[in-house]
């Protein structure tokens, strides 16, 4: 891991604020990317404004010299929500029965990567949460299965899969213990 130089946290419950920054960041580190219809630009920030208005919507962004590095963002799922009706095989009444944390998204810079950003940002994030469990869809592809494997690292443990949308690639559902 390198050293990278000193990062700000900001949390945020609102995008009002929020909101150019993390689609600056997203275009950065999906710009391979952007030119599928999913990871579109435009596609993300319909998503983004979507899940802002969802119950317990919390961001965390980190900020190095006034600059955005890095996100994360993600929500409280219920009960039959259709993030869990799209979960193949169904999940365990263990897991849906209780309000969960939804992770919806994370992303830092690349030169930000390697330094421990990602882990403080989730850190942050879950330390914002009160329900039981947090969840995360991944392409278990990307980075050549690094992402899901740090993951993994993290304690997540594959759950399922999902395809979010037609648009989506399969995903591999996750979750863990928040605390």
């Amino acid at each position: 891991m390198t050293t990278a130089p000193p990062i700000e946290l900001r949390t945020f419950t609102t995008l009002d604020t929020a909101r150019g920054d993390l689609l600056d960041v997203y275009a950065d580190v999906r710009a391979p990317l952007l030119h599928l219809p999913n990871y579109a630009a435009t596609a993300f920030g319909e998503r983004l404004d979507r899940h802002a208005t969802e119950p317990g919507f919390t961001a965390v962004l980190a900020y190095a010299g006034g600059h955005p590095v890095g996100y994360v963002y993600g929500n409280t799922i219920e009960h039959g929500d259709r993030y869990w009706q799209r979960t193949e095989p169904a999940p365990a009444d263990e897991y849906t029965e209780r309000p969960a944390a939804a992770l919806k998204e994370i992303g830092v810079r690349t030169q930000w990567r390697g330094t421990g950003t990602a882990r403080r940002l989730h850190d942050a994030f879950l330390a914002t949460r009160d329900e039981p469990y947090v969840t995360l869809m991944v392409n278990s592809a990307a980075g050549d299965g690094k992402v899901h494997a740090l993951y993994r690292s993290w304690g997540y443990e594959d759950l399922g899969e999902s395809q979010p949308s037609a648009a989506s690639p399969v995903l591999t559902v996750m979750i863990r213990v928040a605390g």
